[in-house]
C-alpha cells in the first residue's frame, strides 16, 4: 500500500542525503519521480545535500497545490511512480493534506523529509500537520552530535555565534557559516536551555565547581 512517510531528524542529521539516495535507488529501478523543495541551500529548484550531492527539484511555493501539479502532469502523458518532499517543514498543513490525498487517491509513496521544530523549539505548522496524518513517521539513526558530544536534539539559531530566540521562524541558513552571519547550530538539550553554543562555550565554560541556579 502507497504511504505518507515522514522522515525527521535536526539539522546536520543526513535528511537530504536519504532522501537523493531513495530517489537513485528508485531511478536505478526505472521508476520516475517528482521532488519537490522549498528554500534549499543551493538554491532555488535543487535538492542538495551537505556532502556535495545535488539534483534538480521543484519549487514549491507557499500557493502551490501539489495535488494538482500531480494530476497536470499525468493528464499530459507525464509519469510519476513517487514523491519526494525536501524541507518538507516550510509547507502549509494544506499542502501536507494535498501530499495525503496524492498518497490515497494517485496511489504513490510520498517521502517527506525535514526537521520537527524550530530554533524555539516550536512545531513547524507543516512538520505538525505531517505528524497528525503521516502513515509513517521514521527518526533518522544518524545522530548529529552537540558541541559536548552529546546527541543534539535542537535546533539553535545563532547571530555572530551567540544563540537567539525570537525573529521570524523561517530564515534560510546552514550550520557552519561564518559568526557575523546568520546561522544554525545543533545543540543538545541542555545547552539549548543555557543558550551555550560552541562560540559561547569556547568564549568561557562554566566551571565544573558551580552549579546552575534559578531557570538555568
Amino acid at each position: 500500500m502507497p504511504e505518507l512517510v515522514f522522515f525527521s531528524g535536526t539539522m546536520d542529521c543526513g535528511k537530504s542525503t536519504l532522501a537523493l539516495q531513495i530517489a537513485h535507488n528508485r531511478d536505478a529501478r526505472g521508476l520516475q519521480g517528482v521532488i519537490f523543495t522549498r528554500d534549499d541551500r543551493a538554491g532555488e529548484g535543487k535538492l542538495s545535500s551537505r556532502l556535495g550531492l545535488v539534483t534538480e527539484a521543484v519549487e514549491a511555493p507557499r500557493d502551490m497545490d501539489l495535488y494538482a501539479y500531480l494530476v497536470t502532469q499525468l493528464s499530459q502523458g507525464g509519469k510519476a511512480d513517487y514523491v519526494i518532499v525536501d524541507e518538507a517543514q516550510f509547507l502549509a498543513p494544506e499542502q501536507i493534506d494535498q501530499l495525503a490525498r496524492i498518497v490515497d487517491d494517485l496511489g504513490l509513496d510520498v517521502f517527506a523529509f525535514g526537521i520537527t521544530t524550530d530554533f524555539r523549539t516550536k512545531l513547524f505548522p507543516g512538520s505538525q500537520r505531517l505528524i497528525e496524518l503521516a502513515d509513517r513517521i521514521e527518526q533518522l539513526q544518524v545522530e548529529a552530535l552537540c558541541w559536548c558530544g552529546a546527541r543534539a536534539t535542537h535546533n539553535a539559531r545563532t547571530v555572530g555565534g551567540e544563540m537567539v530566540v525570537e525573529g521570524e521562524q523561517v530564515v534560510v541558513g546552514d550550520v557552519n557559516r561564518p559568526a557575523e552571519e546568520i546561522g544554525y547550530e545543533v545543540l543538545c538539550r541542555r545547552h539549548h536551555r543555557r543558550r551555550m553554543t560552541s562560540a559561547t562555550a569556547r568564549a568561557g565554560a562554566l566551571s565544573p565547581d558551580v552549579l546552575p541556579v534559578g531557570n538555568a
